[in-house]
């Protein structure tokens, strides 16, 4: 079975970019994910692989790929618990919300 690519974005309404690089990794790595070398572009979960997109900061988006069935989707509801993030299956069209800007930093 092919692996599942699903797009990361920001809320509609929480600005153009999900995060500066940086911060973005150090708080990725508070939930198990970072890449296996610092510098890397690829980031490392439970059941996940998240790309980010080369030399860009802010990161508007990345690509994330369902590694693992079994344990990814419980990985990505605790990421969109503490992110104002979005994450879409480009091939279905279904969409999963996480927090929205305004309920605080979790």
């Amino acid at each position: 079975m092919p692996r599942r690519e699903l797009v990361v974005m920001p809320l509609e309404d929480a600005g153009e970019a999900l995060s500066d690089r940086r911060d973005l990794i150090e708080r990725l790595a508070a939930l198990n994910t970072s890449p296996e070398r610092p510098g890397e572009d690829v980031l490392y979960g439970p059941g996940i692989r998240i790309d980010l997109p080369p030399d860009q900061d802010p990161v508007r988006q990345m690509l994330l790929t369902v590694v693992d069935d079994d344990i990814a989707f419980s990985v990505i509801r605790r990421i969109l618990s503490r992110f104002a993030w979005r994450v879409l299956d480009p091939i279905s069209g279904m969409e999963w919300v996480g927090r929205s800007e305004g309920d605080g930093e979790g």
